[in-house]
């Protein structure tokens, strides 16, 4: 790893944190959010080649801070408003830390009820996960545009609501859950699997998703579908140091070295597996952990229970219908019954038009056409996603194998 990317990790890690500091100051949330990015920029200039301050975390807070109260002298009201900024900031700094994290309420104040689940969603994405709008909008298949509007949208609504920041009392944060859990678990995702770009993971998302899924947790102790995000995202990481190579290609499931596998996370997402699906009624997150605690149980590929699983995705099939459930009951079902089987279930994928073009339907299709033994279509449709796809080693993976049939 180059100083370069530790620097541009460390940053991507540390603007969630610095962001929910100036917002509980402030109260500005567009306002503070634009103060961070020239905050993080001040530092990727000053910090390039390696040169760090003592406390990155608080040196970031302090060229926010100031970039903000220029903005409130420039605005008038000079005495006012920066006398109402340092009453804020001497309370806060009584009923909190210095050091304190508030990466966790600004979690919730992006999934705050005033905005549509999709701008929730988008919003704490951008704040929370960092990611780029581009990103975002591939994560929920909009153009970059379209999604840019949702997101400045959500900002403004937020301003208006005159949230407070603080985190939300029952019931209200059980409202907010259900948008607090997909929301991570598609930083997660976007970390284990890149969408873009040269690399095929980010691994500082996948980190910071799993850091906040164990803050929630400990916060929601009681919350079963809690306890089952993070052991999905546990089993799912715990795969991590075997899914590529020395030259970072791609390794599918199926292919991987098991012995590889982290075995520390593997046993301790087992674990929560048993609690989440002994602690309530089953949630889409409970169900996908169990399908992948039988993954990591299985020694060799072949040992995998695929029967267990297809029940199972036929059971989140009904808990939450999604088509990327459907594209893997698919797999499932051809593993189970042969490949042939699959035909009929993927043919009502073809009019979603959420997934219709998305380039993993073209990759499942390829896959199973390999294995019914139609080599010509499945070099097609290999093809067809690798087209499709953004990140390159995916696209570099998807040439090889319709290079190889």
């Amino acid at each position: 790893m180059t100083t370069d990317v530790a620097v541009e990790g460390l940053l991507r890690e540390l603007a969630p944190q610095v962001l929910g500091v100036l917002v509980r100051r402030y109260g500005r949330f567009d306002a503070c959010e634009d103060a961070v990015q020239e905050a993080l920029l001040a530092a990727a200039r000053a910090w390039s080649g390696g040169t760090l301050p003592d406390n990155p975390r608080a040196w970031l807070i302090t060229v926010g801070s100031r970039r903000l109260t220029d903005e409130l002298r420039s605005e008038g009201a000079r005495h006012r408003r920066e006398e109402t900024a340092a009453t804020q900031i001497a309370r806060e700094e009584r009923i909190a830390p210095p050091d304190a994290d508030d990466t966790l309420t600004l979690l919730f104040l992006c999934a705050h009820p005033v905005l549509s689940p999709s701008a929730q969603a988008a919003l704490t994405l951008r704040a929370v996960g960092g990611l780029t709008t581009a990103e975002i909008g591939r994560a929920f298949l909009v153009p970059e545009p379209t999604m840019a509007q949702r997101i400045a949208r959500a900002k403004q609504k937020i301003k208006e609501s005159g949230a407070s920041f603080a985190l939300p009392t029952e019931p209200e944060r059980s409202d907010r859950l259900r948008v607090v859990l997909p929301v991570l678990y598609l930083i997660f995702n976007e970390g284990y699997v890149a969408s873009s770009g040269p690399e095929l993971q980010r691994p500082e998302l996948t980190r910071e998703a799993i850091r906040l899924a164990r803050e929630l947790r400990r916060l929601l102790p009681g919350e079963s579908e809690v306890s089952g995000l993070l052991a999905l995202m546990l089993l799912t990481e715990a795969r991590r140091p075997a899914r590529s190579g020395p030259d970072e290609t791609l390794i599918p499931l199926l292919d991987q070295d098991r012995s590889r596998w982290n075995g520390e996370l593997a046993q301790e997402g087992l674990k929560l597996v048993e609690d989440a699906l002994s602690a309530g009624p089953l949630g889409r997150y409970q169900l996908q952990a169990a399908i992948a605690a039988l993954h990591v149980e299985a020694e060799r590929a072949e040992d995998t229970d695929w029967p267990q699983i297809l029940a199972l995705y036929e059971l989140l099939e009904r808990v939450a219908p999604n088509p990327m459930v459907t594209l893997n009951r698919a797999v499932a079902l051809a593993m189970v019954r042969g490949p042939e089987a699959w035909l009929a279930l993927l043919r009502t994928l073809d009019g979603d038009r959420g997934i219709s073009d998305h380039h993993r339907l073209h990759a499942v299709r390829g896959h199973l056409l390999e294995l019914a033994g139609d080599r010509a279509a499945a070099r097609g449709e290999y093809l067809a996603a690798a087209q499709r796809t953004t990140s390159l080693p995916e696209q570099r993976y998807l040439e090889a194998r319709a290079a190889r049939v």
